[in-house]
């Protein structure tokens, strides 16, 4: 029997990250995730971006509204970023300046995390992939109310052909191979993660 299935693996080199509505105070309806733990995974995802040189388009929703500025973490993280403050378009993929910004990356794999799951990232992940891109949500650094809504909203885009992984499961695909940078690698994984910063310690500690 021939397998159906094609295994599109992320690509450095053809990746783009969406971080879409992460909000001040959007960050307060976030129930999924303990609150540290999901700042964590957010900034753990930008990292990655930065540390795999990734396009990083920064977007909002009626930041004059309830949902608050963009977390200044982000914003000083990619200062040269592309920033779409969207006037009041709930789908970002409706802002015609936010889809001309990731046309311009050139890129056709597109990694989306935003808050909140069902709307902020299933809207532009489901109208992406009707665009005919690649879409791969990671779901530890997109929240929301509740398991139940989450866990809707990923039925709903994984039926729609988006890949949904978390932050490291992405880091190690974009990376690859660990010999094309142990130390950078290790780094992200120890800044991130406590008990990786236990194993590269002990690692370092034996190859020194």
């Amino acid at each position: 029997m021939t397998s159906q299935f094609t295994y599109n693996r992320l690509d450095k080199d053809n990746a783009a990250v969406l971080l879409v509505d992460h909000q001040s105070g959007l960050t307060n309806v976030v129930q999924d995730f303990s609150p540290d733990e999901f700042k964590n995974n957010v900034l753990a995802l930008a990292d990655a971006a930065i540390y795999f040189d990734l396009p990083t388009i920064l977007t909002t929703s009626f930041e004059s509204g309830p949902n608050g500025p963009l977390v200044p973490e982000l914003k000083a993280m990619f200062p040269n970023a592309p920033y779409i403050a969207r006037p009041g378009q709930i789908n970002a993929w409706d802002n015609e300046d936010f889809v001309n910004a990731i046309k311009k990356t050139g890129k056709k794999q597109l990694i989306i995390a935003g808050i909140v799951t069902e709307v902020c990232v299933a809207f532009p992940a489901l109208s992406a992939r009707e665009e005919g891109y690649e879409v791969f949500v990671i779901t530890d650094a997109s929240g929301t109310f509740n398991k139940t809504t989450r866990d809707a909203a990923w039925s709903r885009m994984e039926a729609a052909g988006c890949q949904l992984l978390t932050w490291f499961g992405a880091a190690c695909e974009l990376h690859r191979d660990w010999r094309n940078d142990v130390e950078g690698l290790g780094t992200l994984f120890s800044n991130h993660l406590p008990s990786y910063r236990c194993l590269i310690t002990s690692y370092s500690a034996r190859t020194k």
